[in-house]
């Protein structure tokens, strides 16, 4: 009988052990993990019981808090100008993971970072102050590419070169992250952006890599003339017009029939946007160069700016014909106007790339800074300085008597590049319209790239010149009216 109750005592035993191990297991590993799931109700209570901390323009607040009613979440999210700022901001939302700099300082804005708790905060269990978001967004800058997109659908990003700043990301169309911020409409909201077949919520200025076309010469031709393949923009080069691509019976012929482009410069050649000359030089250097130098400019890696923007991508393992229609943007290249903006920041900074960063300081509630990107903001030797201002020099061509006269401004040096970059099989959709530029007055400089990737324009009134030069001239304006 002894016998059996130890049996029964020792069984017991090992059942209450087990529990203990088991309750120890939830309330530890389990209940952290349940605490921060995002779909935990108590999250949302505590992230919105208080004012949430602003994303700063110019000095200015764009975000604001406003008081909840009927509701366990106290406060909401509020935008000013939501629209003209949503690829900036994302959303802060009651019902979704937040987005933007509202997603990569959830933690800064809502007060639960570690570097804004004081002693007091940990005496009294109370969350600290949140603290402040400063962007280097410049308004005037930032409105200009809105307006001057308007109803179409594509994305301007514009860089100050000598510092990194980033002085606007626009993509449109928009959307008001105002609709997304209340839980009790934000469903609604939310199933109407995501029917949209515009698909408003993209960030298409960082999130969108299409292929640049045209404006990828200027990455071909840096590797040109670093490479010594040719010596200067002005040496003619090896180029049959119209062009065969190697190993097939594709002829690559030009825009214009008549443009000057057998064995043409380089500065004539990207003031005609000839594709036979850009062809021929990638198949001379050979994949290989080609994606060293796209791969130096930023491609084939993620920006952190801070938000992560999606990599732009130069192709591997390509045959010789393949590596031809990479030299004209086409084939599997591809870049987000970030990047295309990053090409022309390089350029006028002497060949320095200067890392691009949309966030200036990070503060607590007191304006202490925590961190300060324009201090930590690295510069890359991207191409020589000989190089640079060659490229500058026949970029100023383009304008100047070249594809890109629209971009023309009254007493301020400017120099791009267009771009027309071919959609759908066989070219069979509305083309994408390229602009990659940099403007310099005053001692002062500004990089932009925009893509148009629809409007309400005639398919053969598509080009660079014709629907985003405009747009980069406008910012461009706006960047050096100062």
């Amino acid at each position: 009988m002894n016998k059996t109750i130890r049996r029964a005592s020792v069984f017991a035993l090992l059942l209450v052990f087990a529990l203990l191990i088991r309750a120890t297991w939830v309330q530890v590993y389990e209940g952290r993990a349940l605490a921060d799931d995002q779909d935990n109700r108590r999250n949302a209570i505590r992230t919105y019981a208080a004012p949430l901390g602003n994303i700063i323009v110019a000095g200015k607040a764009i975000t604001g808090s406003a008081v909840t009613k009927d509701s366990d979440l106290a406060y909401k999210r509020t935008y000013t100008d939501g629209a003209l700022y949503a690829a900036v901001t994302g959303y802060a939302s009651q019902a979704y993971a937040p987005t933007q700099l509202e997603g990569v300082y959830r933690d800064l804005l809502n007060g639960t970072d570690s570097r804004l708790t004081t002693v007091m905060d940990t005496v009294t269990n109370q969350r600290a102050a949140p603290g402040d978001v400063i962007t280097t967004i410049d308004p005037d800058v930032q409105k200009a590419a809105y307006d001057a997109l308007g109803d179409k659908k594509g994305a301007a990003v514009a860089i100050d070169p000598a510092t990194g700043k980033i002085l606007a990301v626009v993509s449109t169309p928009s959307y008001d992250p105002s609709a997304l911020t209340d839980a009790n409409t934000a469903g609604a909201a939310w199933k109407k952006l995501n029917a949209d077949p515009d698909k408003p919520l993209t960030n298409r200025a960082l999130r969108q890599p299409l292929p640049p076309g045209s404006t990828f010469k200027l990455v071909v031709a840096a590797a040109a003339l670093e490479d010594g393949l040719y010596a200067s923009v002005d040496e003619a080069t090896d180029s049959p017009n119209p062009y065969t691509l190697p190993g097939t019976t594709t002829v690559l012929r030009n825009e214009s029939a008549s443009a000057p482009c057998e064995d043409a410069t380089i500065r004539v050649a990207l003031q005609y946007s000839c594709n036979n000359v850009f062809a021929r030089m990638a198949v001379q250097l050979g994949q290989d160069k080609v994606r060293a130098m796209a791969e130096k400019f930023g491609f084939d890696d993620e920006q952190d700016v801070p938000v992560r923007a999606y990599p732009s991508v130069y192709p591997s393992n390509m045959d010789e014909a393949q590596t031809g229609l990479t030299g004209i943007g086409q084939f599997d290249v591809t870049a987000t106007p970030l990047q295309m903006a990053m090409v022309s920041a390089a350029l006028a900074n002497g060949g320095k790339l200067v890392s691009p960063h949309m966030v200036s300081q990070i503060t607590n509630s007191g304006g202490d800074v925590l961190k300060n990107y324009d201090e930590e903001a690295s510069t890359t030797q991207v191409v020589g300085s000989g190089t640079a201002e060659q490229l500058r020099s026949a970029m100023r061509t383009v304008v100047e008597q070249g594809t890109g006269s629209n971009a023309r401004i009254d007493g301020v040096t400017v120099g791009g590049k267009t771009g027309t970059a071919q959609h759908g099989e066989n070219n069979s959709k509305t083309p994408y319209a390229w602009f990659t530029s940099y403007g310099e007055a005053g001692g002062e400089q500004v990089a932009v790239a925009v893509v148009v990737e629809q409007s309400d324009a005639a398919r053969s009134e598509v080009s660079g010149n014709g629907l985003a030069a405009p747009v980069a001239k406008a910012m461009m304006e706006a960047a050096l009216e100062k």
